[in-house]
């Protein structure tokens, strides 16, 4: 659940929004529209940061860009970029860019460089994933997806270091209450200052610590309030499938059986009792079925993105 909050809102950093039910929906294959199916792309870019962890390299970042960027031919997934890129508000010419990043020649040995940096363990660990993800953004080393990528990585660098073992860390909903500051910050490090991108990655640290255990408090909050309305029998799977709900509050019939170790359809009688006690609801949509929601599991997730929300300092 905090990995994809984590994917939702580094893709809210490049102004890609979409409701938790859009997202969930989107992952089981529901056509709900472009930003949703991109979220659920960059949830899967963020499984693989956290898979290749262990192996943090030039093959790892590139197979991270092609998971995100899968279905979009255009930008080249997985391949470093063969053209000039820039940040800046026109598209037709760097003259006047912010920011112009290094030869697209240069990149191989930049990206070698960086997974070299982001292999040693002499240095602070969050200094260390500030600054490898700043190095990153500044080698900008793909014609799109370079932010989410790069946040990506930071994530595999949390799990290489240690600071996360079991779950994520939801930087990317931390540096949403100053997107205008994570990118000066950006731009600071790349006129030698290092200082303001590890305030800015310790400060969104705590700030998503914070916002994800309420979070968790209000998930486990509504999980309590299941136990006191169902009233199936204790060996009914319609009590696996409580579990399943707080990780996975947008379900299938199919998916809802491979996860919990069952024949697709013994599944339709816990999900009835499930829906009769409220606990989730049941549509045909998408042209694929029914699916089975948890409107509370949904609406805490959207809170938490809300409490994230783009705060601009005035």
């Amino acid at each position: 659940m905090l990995l994809r909050s984590e994917a939702a809102s580094s893709s809210q950093i490049e102004n890609l929004t979409a409701s938790a039910r859009a997202i969930f929906s989107a992952e089981l294959g529901a056509k709900v529209g472009g930003n949703a199916l991109q979220i659920a792309a960059n949830t899967r870019a963020m499984e693989a940061a956290i898979e290749l962890a262990q192996n943090v390299s030039a093959d790892s970042v590139s197979r991270m860009h092609e998971v995100l960027m899968a279905g979009q031919p255009r930008h080249s997934p997985g391949r470093w970029r063969e053209e000039a890129v820039w940040i800046g508000t026109r598209s037709d010419t760097p003259v006047g860019a912010e920011f112009v990043a290094p030869f697209h020649e240069l990149v191989p040995s930049l990206i070698d460089d960086l997974a070299d940096f982001a292999r040693r363990f002499d240095v602070s660990p969050l200094v260390h994933i500030a600054v490898a993800h700043a190095q990153f953004e500044t080698i900008h080393p793909f014609t799109d997806g370079n932010g989410r990528t790069g946040r990506a990585l930071a994530q595999s660098l949390l799990r290489f270091r240690g600071i996360t073992r079991s779950v994520a860390v939801p930087v990317s909903a931390g540096l949403l209450a100053d997107v205008t500051g994570y990118h000066r910050a950006l731009m600071s490090y790349r006129a030698g200052d290092v200082a303001p991108i590890v305030r800015a990655f310790a400060d969104a640290s705590f700030r998503a610590v914070h916002n994800a255990r309420q979070l968790v408090r209000d998930i486990d909050s509504i999980r309590e309030s299941w136990n006191e309305r169902l009233s199936a029998r204790r060996d009914s799977n319609a009590w696996k499938l409580l579990n399943l709900l707080t990780t996975r509050p947008v379900l299938d019939s199919a998916t809802a059986a491979r996860e919990i170790g069952v024949r697709q359809p013994n599944l339709y009688p816990p999900l009835r009792a499930l829906a009769d006690a409220g606990i989730v609801k049941s549509k045909a949509e998408h042209g694929l079925g029914p699916f089975w929601r948890s409107d509370e599991i949904l609406d805490a997730i959207d809170r938490f993105t809300e409490r994230a929300g783009r705060r601009e300092p005035t």
